[in-house]
């Protein structure tokens, strides 16, 4: 079980927000902290203490007029950190190129795959033949719904048929190399985890993946550590005090060093 450092970027700041708050209309989002830090700061800390496999994640879609600042911040944490970090948001085959050039180990795809409420295999297919499945991370973000949870895209607004459980985990997992998984209904809340979705993903467990949403102390990382039986690696954004939460990232770092 590693700690997976994050640099979320939105409107050409360092933020974290809520999960499901983000809006490409007026560019909104709750927002929990925004950093008077740039983005390359933070991938700096974060080469300084040894923290690999983290990511970056652009919220701005292209046609916001904070994009090209927020993609300069993205590019500037990679330079910073070259072989250190995983990037997200907006990814495509004809620009995923660039960030791995740039000095990301992984692209993270969730909408390009995921769209009209399907998984698009063409595109998948696509991304693979660019990248390579051994640069390639699959956004699995859901939410649950009638008992069970489904990818969801566009911002997390809007559900997929794709229902996250053992076996399309089976399939994805050939064509990725990583799975990144946001527990959408408590990301950014620091209300404690999705139970029910990390017990899911560990007993499936054949594949690195990372959990993204809910852990808000250091009692629930505990918890969560539980409940993956250290399956799973973690990531932790508002709740760290780095973002103005309360956790000692300094404690985090200590502990991902054990």
């Amino acid at each position: 079980m590693r700690f997976r450092p994050c640099i979320d970027i939105h409107n050409g700041t360092v933020k974290q927000i809520v999960g499901g708050s983000l809006k490409d209309e007026g560019d909104q989002a709750r927002t929990n902290f925004a950093s008077d830090l740039d983005a390359a700061w933070y991938a700096r800390q974060y080469r300084k203490d040894g923290l690999k496999g983290g990511h970056i994640i652009l919220l701005n879609p292209e046609t916001s007029p904070y994009y090209k600042e927020t993609k300069r911040q993205a590019l500037e944490a990679l330079r910073a950190y070259p072989g250190g970090m995983q990037i997200g948001g907006g990814i495509t085959p004809y620009n995923a190129e660039e960030y791995l050039k740039a000095g990301a180990t992984h692209v993270i795809v969730t909408s390009y795959v995921f769209r009209d409420g399907k998984m698009d295999q063409e595109r998948l297919k696509e991304l693979v033949h660019v990248v390579g499945t051994e640069h390639l991370v699959l956004d699995l973000s859901c939410r649950k719904k009638d008992g069970d949870y489904y990818v969801v895209t566009d911002r997390w607004q809007k559900f997929t048929e794709v229902c996250v459980n053992a076996e399309i985990l089976d399939e994805l997992s050939a064509q990725c190399d990583e799975f990144l998984i946001h527990g959408v209904d408590v990301e950014g809340k620091a209300s404690g985890v999705e139970k029910d979705l990390v017990r899911l993903l560990a007993e499936w467990g054949k594949r690195s993946m990372t959990y993204a949403g809910g852990i808000g102390s250091l009692e629930e990382l505990q918890e969560f550590a539980d409940l993956s039986r250290g399956k799973l690696d973690y990531t932790i954004g508002s709740a760290l005090d780095l973002f103005g939460g309360t956790i000692p990232y300094r404690k985090i770092v200590e502990e991902s060093r054990i």
